[in-house]
This record gives structure tokens, C-alpha cells and sequence, in this order.
């Protein structure tokens, strides 16, 4: 496959639920050895936190399981990158209105879905905004964002035939 497949997680200040989808998936993407297959990037659709780290609870929870988000920096979805992007996948309702906003000629709204369409547990299909409650909040979003992504990526998988791709658990 010469060019990746591109993805965006889109939460609202990428300090929380978006920057963990994008490590989960990229750390799923990096065990089926498919790397080289997908670019992966995450933004939030709003301006207050642009350059700023993972939330501090968020950074705990990743780290909890094995992930880091250390070097991420926040950063603004932009109208460009509905056009940027393949897929761009939304943590609620409300970021979904937020981005198609962005979508003044009605191009790119077959790209943009929330995440949780491929959850086997969709609830109403949102992932909570984990940003003003406990720690309980953080590990239900690590749960949802784990199991979906899992999905996702056999979605994905074989919506571009990379079954032959995925590296072997027996290698």
C-alpha cells in the first residue's frame, strides 16, 4: 500500500478522549504490524488547550496500561482536515455537529462518524466526557476507547484487504 490510511480522533479539547484513542489504536495498529498502513492524529474541536500535554488523570490512566501520552501536544480540528483525512472519527454527538460545521459545501460527511458506531457496547453512542469527574470516568473511557478500537481496526482491516497484512499471533 503506498499511501497510509489517515484517521483523526476528534474529541473537544484533545486533552482527554481523543489523544487515548489515538495511542490505543495506534498501539493496536503497531501489534497487527500494520504501521506502515494508517497515519493516525487526533485534534479537538476546540481552540483552549492548543498545545497543551494530556490531561494529568488521562496521562495516569494510559500509563496504567502500558501507554504513554507524554509527547502529546493538543491541537485544533481544522476544515482542512476533512479533506486531510479518510476517516475521522468523533467521541460525541456534539463534536460531530462541530466538524460538519466545518463542512460548508457538504463534501466530506460520509467520513465523519462517531466512534462508537463500532463499539459492541455503543450505550448512545458517545464516549463521556471524562474531564470533570473521578478516576472512575478516566478507566471508562480507557474501556470503551479499548474495545472499540479493537473493532475498528478489524473494521478497517477489512474495508482495505489487509487481512494479509496483520502479522501472525503465532510470529
Amino acid at each position: 500500500m503506498s499511501t497510509p490510511i489517515r484517521i483523526q480522533f476528534v474529541c473537544l479539547g484533545n486533552i482527554c478522549r481523543s489523544p487515548l484513542a489515538k495511542v490505543v489504536f495506534r498501539d493496536k495498529v503497531d501489534e497487527a504490524g500494520l504501521d506502515d498502513h494508517f497515519e493516525i492524529a487526533s485534534s479537538g474541536t476546540g481552540s483552549w488547550h492548543i498545545g497543551d500535554t494530556a490531561d494529568d488523570r488521562m496521562r495516569a490512566t494510559a500509563e496504567r496500561n502500558d501507554l504513554s501520552l507524554e509527547e502529546h501536544r493538543a491541537s485544533q480540528f481544522a476544515a482542512e482536515d476533512l479533506a486531510a483525512y479518510d476517516h475521522i472519527f468523533v467521541m460525541d454527538k456534539s463534536n460531530l455537529n462541530d466538524v460538519l460545521h466545518l463542512d460548508e459545501d457538504d463534501e466530506y460527511g460520509g467520513k465523519v462518524r462517531l466512534f462508537r458506531e463500532f463499539d459492541p457496547e455503543p450505550d448512545d453512542y458517545q464516549v463521556p466526557d471524562p474531564y470533570h469527574g473521578g478516576r472512575r470516568g478516566f478507566e471508562r473511557v480507557y474501556d470503551i476507547v479499548e474495545r472499540t478500537s479493537d473493532m475498528l481496526l478489524h473494521r478497517l482491516v477489512d474495508e482495505y484487504d489487509l487481512e494479509d497484512e496483520v502479522r501472525s499471533a503465532d510470529a
